[in-house]
């Protein structure tokens, strides 16, 4: 890979931004490649766990705009009418948030743009707590990208995401963690060993299967209108982890005091709870007898 590097070891993934002496700044080179990264990870089953971070000084300083004030004339370039391109930064984070494992992102230095943006699909958020961020894009003449008008004011107070994005001021890491943006801070030099910990405490008791149908169960909730969608994917999901070797493997372990092993495998055996050609349980009718 050109503009990050992926490396695997003790059943975490690490995706790290590669271009530290352009402060890892998005290129279209650096998309594609996390766009496979993030396939690589799904479809390796010795990955429990992504943690994303950047080379250097920076975690991301935003798009590459080496091009100036050209940098998005490619766009008209290329399409025209109706067909637009697509978000780059959207495609990555729509990637994440379909991810079958947890990802921890360790902001290491500066978030500026996308390199924020790309974040919110993370589960956790670690940084350094001399981190700078900033959704600065109004500043630009640009405007949100990457999904984060939808993921900010689920992740923050509304008026506090407005104020971030309408006025496009650097944030201190302190007024993201009290904002809820970021789960904990820490010095520079230790926020990378945090994020492996982190990482390692989730998912090294946990059945991977269920850990991948967690993650999907909370995120698309977060877009539902109703509780029905969950109660209906928890149902088909406990109708069918409850009977399976999973299960009975962790029930087992637990009455007889011991780790359990978990046979199933994240690539083969992760059922879909939300694919619109599994019934629906049945929903009994209210018991109004007192």
């Amino acid at each position: 890979m050109e503009h990050i590097r992926l490396a695997i070891a003790d059943g975490i993934a690490t995706i790290t931004l590669n271009r530290p002496d352009q402060l890892n700044a998005f290129t279209t080179t650096m998309e594609y490649e996390l766009i496979d990264a993030y396939d690589r990870c799904d479809a390796d089953d010795d990955v429990r766990a992504v943690v994303l971070t950047g080379a250097g000084r920076a975690f991301c300083a935003g798009a590459d705009l080496s091009a100036g004030a050209d940098t998005f004339a490619e766009w008209q370039d290329e399409h025209s009418g109706d067909d637009l391109r697509r978000d780059g930064g959207g495609r990555v984070v729509l990637r994440m948030f379909e991810s079958r494992k947890p990802i921890v992102a360790a902001i290491n230095g500066p978030a500026v743009g996308v390199g924020i943006t790309m974040t919110l699909a993370a589960d956790f958020r670690l940084a350094a707590d001399d981190a700078r961020i900033g959704f600065v894009f109004n500043r630009r003449g640009l405007i949100p990208e990457s999904c984060s008008s939808w993921f900010l004011p689920k992740l923050v107070p509304l008026q506090r995401a407005l104020d971030w994005i309408y006025s496009g001021r650097l944030v201190d890491a302190a007024e993201a963690h009290d904002a809820g943006l970021l789960y904990s801070l820490h010095p520079r030099e230790s926020v990378l060993d945090e994020a492996y910990a982190l990482a390692r405490r989730i998912t090294e008791h946990s059945a991977p299967v269920s850990v991948a149908l967690s993650r999907q169960l909370v995120w698309r909730s977060l877009g539902s209108d109703h509780p029905m969608l969950a109660h209906r994917a928890e149902s088909r999901g406990i109708n069918l982890r409850g009977v399976g070797p999973d299960a009975r493997e962790g029930i087992a372990a637990f009455l007889e005091k011991r780790a359990a092993v978990f046979p199933d495998r994240v690539s083969t055996d992760t059922p879909d709870l939300f694919g619109d050609d599994l019934p629906s349980p049945p929903v009994p009718p209210l018991n109004r007898q007192h």
